[in-house]
Parts: structure tokens; C-alpha cells; sequence
């Protein structure tokens, strides 16, 4: 986001680092091409031919961004911010469109549709990317509105999910009530950007995170990650990535409305918070395939996640994982190469490979994390403990691994568990030890065969060589 930025700005004149966070929503699924296609010349004719398409599509296999070489291009001539952002929302491009001029009204006569009410956005099957689409709106909902609570000015539908009234998120969080929710409040808990309330919408229990502005994360840098998160949920759906029902952006507060998961987080659930039973470790196998797949999910449509964690693996009523937190999240064309490069390091220190420290931005990493979680999964224990030696846990491996040292497997697992075996937990182990192999072209890929996993107390798990 740039606030110097009008609609007379030329496209010329866009920065490139601002181009380049443009190719992160336009690049994948090749939505360039609904940009280029709708670019003409000032007589009208279109700008680019279908050789030209086929051109910018060649640059993807030399590594660069047919969206930056296209706003290269383009801009070459007098076109200016305010056509870009134009054709951005004829194609519902919010996101991208709200990069450029974030000020703007993005709910205009030609983006709103009709409402489905809540029940079916939170319960609507989820699809493959391919699929989502493809769907079309119903034939007359263009220009309709249609509000859950009867008041036209609290809640519209933008690409599918519900556009809300900052006052009316207020309203069901009780104005954000800082009190947990087992103290009688309605915090459900703390991120790295921001607080987690609960709130009712139609009597259906909702998750609505406010995030917040740092001192090291001033409000534009934030509004870039809620743009990222909303892109990558519109954009991703599967039963184990959270569901977003809709967001809210007005009066520069910015927050983002999911569907409940009534058991919380994985890391709270290993601590037993709030006096919760113990995982069963049929339960954290289940729990471990779920992170698997939504994870598989994520690298197959070329999204790197970047902060896998067990504090961002939510579980819902039946203890089914969804992965969440897609703040950080960045997303490469097609067929490029699977490491991109980063100058800014973001990331939660317990969990980063070592080439994320250098600022690679790989699926790979995102392995590597995965390993950290299947060790918590193991152990119960926390991913760090300033007090403990080694710090952090995915660096106890060289103590069981020692034969001289005393810390066995078997003491390694989780004391409040009991209905593990010990095949079962060597094969996980050696699955978690793969992952977290400091060379990251030797980490598995997370890939699944093509018979399902079934991971059950009475079933070993597959060999560490699955994934």
C-alpha cells in the first residue's frame, strides 16, 4: 500500500516493490490475464493480442513475473493507477485494487452481490481452487443486497464472503471484551498481529481476529497482510485450511471474521489449557494427517505458508485440523522456481528452517516446521523453553539420537498419553527427524500415495519415506 498514490498516478510510476506485491495476488492462477485482456488503446481497440499473452506467459519459465512485466510494459504509455484499479475490480480483484488505493470504496454498484445468510457461506462444501472459479454468481444478484440482521448498511458479500460494518463486529464481540472467554469475556487468545474474540452472528458462533498495529508493524505493513490473508482464502479452499466467513475494513480498522473452531488450537489443546483432557494419540495422528493434507493443498496451488505452527492449527468439534494464519503467506506463478527470496525475515523463530533465516521462501520450509509440530504432537512439550537446555525442541533430536546421552524415545513421548506404541511413535519420530534435516532439498515432499492415509490406534503408521 501506498498512500501517495491517486488515480492519476501513472503506472509508471508504481514502485517496484509495489508491483512486485501486486504479482503475489495477480501471478498465481494466472490472473494477470484478466488484466491483460482488458487493457486497450485509447481508440478502443485491445492492446494486446493473443501473441502477446502467449509471450508473457513464456517469461514464467525464466523465473519472472508476467504481472511486473506487463505493468513494465503498459506503462510505457499514459495509463494511470486509477484505469489498473478499474479493470482490478471489474474482475473482483479487491484485494489488488485496495493495494493500490486502499481508500477507495470497493462495495460499488458492480461488485456487490446478493447475501447467501451465514449458514451457507460457513457451511458451504469446501471445493478444489479449479472448481471455486468456475461458479458463477446467481443470474440477477448483481446489484442486489440482502442482510442478515435487516440493516442495509451492516453487511454486503464481496467475492463471496460478507463484508461487515466495523460498529456491527463491535457489537457481537461485546465491544471487543478483553476478559477470556472462561472468565466470562470474549477473548479467545492472542497472534503475532493481533487478538481473537468470539462472537455470535445469527446465533452461529463466529472467531473475529482485530489486528493490530506494532511499533515493528505500523498499519500499512498490516494492511498488506490482511490484503494477503483475505486473497489467500478467496482464493484456497479445503477442509483443512480455516474458513473465512468475511472481514471488515472501515474507520482503519481492519478485521477478519472466520468460522468458529470450537477446540481451539493445537498448542493449547497439547497444554491441556483450561483443564482440557489429553490428546489421544489416535486423535494426534488424525490431527497430523489433517496439517499434512491442508499443507499438501497449499505447495500443489504454489502457496508457501511461512508460519506453520501448532498455535496456528485450530481444531474444530471433531478435532479436525485447519491450518490458519495466512498473513504471512506468499504465493509464486506457476511453474517457476519453488525458492523465492525475501529481504524482510518473518516467522516464528522456534519453527524456521535454516534457509528461512536467510530469507528463502520455500515448501520446503514449510516442511521443516511441519517437523517441529509432529515433535510437539510426540512430546506435549512446547517448540521452545527459555528455562530448558536445549531451548528449543527441534534440537533435543541430538540428545535422543546420542546412545550416550539418557533421554530415550520412550521418555521423550507425551506422559499424559497412554495409548501409544512404540512402533508407531518410531515411525512418526523418523517422519519429524526427515523433515527436520538442515539440507532442505533432502525433507520429504508433503505429498500423500494414492491410497488414504489411515492413521489409528491399532494401525502402524506408513513408513517415514510417505511424505
Amino acid at each position: 500500500m501506498n498512500s501517495s498514490l491517486t488515480s492519476a498516478t501513472y503506472v509508471r510510476n508504481i514502485s517496484y516493490g509495489l508491483r512486485r506485491q501486486l504479482s503475489d495476488f495477480l501471478d498465481p492462477q494466472d490472473r494477470w490475464k484478466d488484466v491483460i485482456v482488458s487493457i486497450r488503446k485509447p481508440n478502443g481497440e485491445l492492446r494486446y493480442s493473443q501473441l502477446h499473452v502467449r509471450r508473457f506467459e513464456g517469461l514464467v519459465a525464466q523465473g519472472k513475473s508476467p504481472t511486473v512485466e506487463l505493468l513494465n510494459d503498459w506503462g510505457t504509455s499514459n495509463c494511470t493507477v486509477g484505469e489498473l484499479v478499474d479493470i482490478l475490480k471489474s474482475h473482483r480483484l479487491l484485494a489488488a485494487a485496495s493495494l493500490l488505493l486502499p481508500g477507495e470504496d470497493y462495495l460499488s454498484e458492480n461488485t456487490r452481490q446478493l447475501s447467501p445468510p451465514l449458514q451457507n457461506i460457513a457451511d458451504s462444501p469446501t471445493r478444489p481452487l479449479g472448481e471455486r472459479q468456475n461458479q458463477s454468481p446467481p443470474a440477477g444478484s448483481a446489484l442486489e443486497t440482502q442482510l442478515l440482521s435487516g440493516n442495509s448498511e451492516t453487511e454486503h458479500t464481496v467475492s463471496g464472503f460478507s463484508s461487515f460494518m466495523y460498529s456491527e463486529l463491535r457489537r457481537i464481540t461485546g465491544n471487543f471484551d478483553d476478559r477470556s472467554t472462561s472468565n466470562g469475556g470474549n477473548r479467545l487468545g492472542e497472534g503475532g498481529f493481533g487478538t481473537v474474540y468470539k462472537g455470535f452472528l445469527s446465533n452461529r458462533p463466529v472467531a473475529v481476529k482485530k489486528l493490530n498495529p506494532m511499533d515493528d508493524m505500523p498499519l500499512d505493513k498490516l494492511q498488506d497482510q490482511f490484503n494477503q490473508e483475505i486473497q489467500t482464502l478467496r482464493v484456497l479452499k479445503h477442509e483443512n485450511l480455516v474458513d473465512m466467513v468475511g472481514f471488515s475494513c472501515d474507520e482503519q480498522h481492519l478485521c477478519i471474521v472466520y468460522a468458529f473452531m470450537a477446540n481451539g488450537s493445537l498448542l493449547d489443546r497439547l497444554a491441556c489449557l483450561d483443564g482440557s483432557p489429553p490428546l489421544s494419540w489416535q486423535q494426534r495422528c488424525l490431527i497430523a494427517e489433517g496439517t499434512a493434507r491442508g499443507l499438501e493443498y497449499l505447495h500443489s496451488n504454489h502457496h508457501v505458508h511461512r508460519d506453520v505452527k501448532s498455535a496456528n492449527i485450530l481444531l474444530d468439534e471433531n478435532f479436525v485440523a485447519k491450518i490458519s494464519d495466512f498473513g504471512l503467506t506468499r504465493a509464486s506463478a506457476k511453474h517457476t522456481s519453488t525458492t523465492m527470496m525475501t529481504e524482510r525475515i518473518v516467522g516464528t523463530r522456534a519453527y524456521m528452517a535454516p534457509e528461512a533465516l536467510r530469507g528463502q521462501i520455500t515448501p520446503k520450509s514449510d516442511v521443516f516446521s511441519f517437523g517441529v509440530v509432529l515433535l510437539e504432537i510426540l512430546s506435549g512439550l512446547p517448540p521452545a523453553d527459555e528455562n530448558k537446555e536445549p531451548q528449543f525442541l527441534m534440537e533435543i533430536r541430538d540428545d535422543i539420537d546420542d546412545e550416550d546421552e539418557d533421554l530415550t524415545l520412550e521418555m521423550f513421548v507425551d506422559r499424559k498419553m497412554t495409548d501409544w506404541e512404540l512402533s508407531q511413535v518410531e515411525s512418526i519420530y523418523c517422519l519429524a527427524s526427515n523433515c527436520l534435516d538442515d539440507r532442505k532439498n533432502r525433507r520429504p515432499v508433503i505429498k500423500q500415495e494414492n491410497k488414504p492415509i489411515r492413521w489409528t490406534s491399532g494401525t502402524v503408521p506408513p513408513h517415514c519415506s510417505y511424505y
